[in-house]
């Protein structure tokens, strides 16, 4: 069946959505913002735990700190081509464009919750290696798995944030849908340490949503997607 994983994701990501706008509609003002400071400080470690993953190796007795110097130039180029894009303005307009399509102009967190949403279940290893094992070898297990933790984070995010939360299933639908169709023109490009790469990178990208959710906008993290195909090219690099 066509992106079977993806579909099962999106399904999940809808239903979660659902069943957090269920208990959160039962909670007051200040129980939503104290939930949505722990669902950033969440995804906060979230990203950390990814991030020292491929940043931190054991040698001996010593602990070693690797790829320093890639994070400052993929976040620096992915930055400056994203603000030279708008990217994040690009998004929040689509944002803005759903909000008005889906009758829910008075929704005031609308656009805040479906970009933090879409960024927390779009960036990620899984989600790239789950779409082309889906599309090469049909296994889905991958994208199941993520799905099960989609619906745990979207549940919590639409519980603390609102109905933007749900919509983050259209950018999933998307982006693994495509990466599924394109599996074989894609594979090649997957490789080991580009997979790494792209996992510690997009690693700091969802910390960044954290800081977002947590402190509210600080850091424009759609202008910094750019850095995770920085991330990727990197891997083919000689040096």
């Amino acid at each position: 069946m066509f992106a079977l994983g993806t579909i099962i994701n999106t399904i999940a990501i809808i239903l979660g959505g659902v069943f957090g706008l269920l208990f959160g509609s039962k909670l007051n003002e200040k129980q939503q913002d104290g939930l949505i400071k722990a669902c950033g400080v969440s995804v906060l470690f979230i990203g950390i735990a990814g991030a020292m993953e491929k940043m931190l190796t054991i040698q001996g007795l010593s602990l070693i700190s690797s790829n320093s110097l890639l994070i400052v130039i993929c976040l620096g180029l992915g930055a400056f081509i994203g603000e030279l894009l708008h990217i994040e303005e690009a998004f929040e307009k689509f944002g803005e464009w759903l909000k008005q399509k889906s009758g829910n102009q008075n929704e005031n967190n609308f656009v805040y919750a479906f970009v933090n949403a879409s960024f927390t279940v779009c960036i990620g290893a899984m989600a790239i290696v789950g779409a082309i094992q889906d599309g090469i070898y049909h296994d889905s297990s991958v994208l199941v798995t993520k799905s099960l933790l989609d619906f745990i984070i979207i549940m919590i995010m639409a519980c603390s944030t609102g109905k933007g939360a749900i919509f983050s299933a259209i950018p999933v639908f998307l982006l693994q849908g495509s990466m599924t169709v394109l599996a074989s023109l894609l594979e090649p490009l997957m490789t080991d340490l580009a997979l790494m790469y792209l996992s510690f990178v997009g690693s700091i990208v969802i910390f960044c949503v954290g800081v977002n959710l947590v402190w509210d906008k600080r850091v424009k993290v759609a202008n910094l997607l750019p850095a995770i195909l920085v991330a990727v090219i990197a891997a083919f690099l000689p040096f």
